[in-house]
């Protein structure tokens, strides 16, 4: 028993934090695109942050539970319902067996996740169930879920196990458990965001005023961004003279720009290695923001030091064990 697909939704994927290791052997590390919202759902269903939830993209499906279970549902907002009632979000909920989770119309960002109490009981290709769909591996037999298909829920950890037998044992309907993730740890989530980067390693190799305009115009992100990358329009960028680069290695968050001078951010399904100058690096922290930009919608950067880098992720992984925890305490 689990849960059943009873319509797939426009792409939801298992993936967990990465498949690492491995990128010396070319293969990706793919996992979540907003890692904190992954991890947040992750603690507040008692699980290791990093179990595997599903990531769910723009349009949600509609999913049958064929068990009681706790969940979470962080990051995007795609109007979730629970039996046709909302179910809140950023926040610990039980669900009956029986009961139909479904997603609606997209009000902000576009990538939700859902975590249950025991994770999906996928199987683990090279240390991780990440799905990464272009090689068909990890996930959910390598692919996005579809209509008909059964997930297998793990065993809960030992808390969050008690809490959904006592709740099962009163008969309880949808229960928000009445905490949650508060607003004040959340990153930057802004419709039009302001994405922080430091300089990438070709940075200097640009015109003067193609670095200007790449920290003072927007960019749009196009219609044919993916989880590989975000094409992004905006104002031509262009070289102080012609570069021939051998390939470096790239990270989540590695501004490309290619010939055509329109930048490339690359993301969580990126390649090991590319040859494109790179003109900046997304910082660790904002990547959750641009992973829930719309296709449509703009951004702009702005250049901090590698200091100040440093220390709001420093910052960031603070507050995320002071959740740690918070909610530990909670589930005692």
């Amino acid at each position: 028993m689990g849960i059943k697909v009873l319509r797939a939704g426009l792409q939801t994927t298992v993936q967990d934090l990465g498949r690492y290791g491995f990128q010396q052997h070319g293969v990706i590390v793919s996992g979540a695109m907003d890692t904190f919202a992954l991890r947040m759902a992750n603690l507040l269903v008692g699980n290791d942050e990093g179990e595997a939830a599903l990531e769910i993209t723009l349009m949600g499906p509609r999913l049958e539970f064929e068990q009681d279970a706790l969940i979470a549902i962080c990051g995007a907002d795609l109007s979730a319902k629970i039996d046709g009632v909302p179910a809140r979000q950023w926040c610990p909920v039980y669900i009956k067996k029986g009961s139909i989770l479904s997603f609606g119309g997209c009000v902000f960002g576009c990538r939700a996740y859902l975590a249950v109490a025991g994770g999906f009981a996928v199987k683990e290709v090279l240390n991780s169930r990440s799905t990464y769909l272009r090689a068909e591996i990890g996930g959910y037999f390598g692919r996005a879920l579809q209509e008909g298909d059964e997930l297998t829920i793990g065993l809960p950890a030992e808390w969050s196990g008690r809490k959904i037998q006592k709740l099962a044992e009163q008969d309880a309907g949808m229960s928000p458990l009445g905490w949650g993730i508060s607003v004040d740890v959340f990153p930057n989530y802004d419709t039009n965001p302001m994405i922080r980067v430091v300089r990438g390693a070709q940075f200097n190799c640009f015109e003067q005023e193609s670095r200007d305009e790449f920290l003072s115009s927007p960019f749009k992100v196009l219609p044919q961004s993916d989880r590989m990358g975000y094409r992004l329009k905006g104002p031509k960028l262009e070289l102080s003279e012609p570069l021939e680069m051998i390939s470096e290695a790239v990270a989540s968050g590695t501004v490309q720009v290619p010939p055509e001078g329109q930048p490339i951010v690359l993301l969580a399904d990126r390649q090991t290695a590319g040859g494109y100058p790179k003109i900046a690096q997304i910082i660790s922290v904002d990547l959750p923001v641009i992973a829930q930009t719309k296709p449509g919608e703009s951004l702009r950067f702005q250049i901090v030091s590698l200091e100040e880098a440093e220390a709001l992720y420093v910052a960031r992984e603070m507050q995320i064990e002071q959740v740690r925890r918070a909610i530990a305490l909670r589930y005692q």
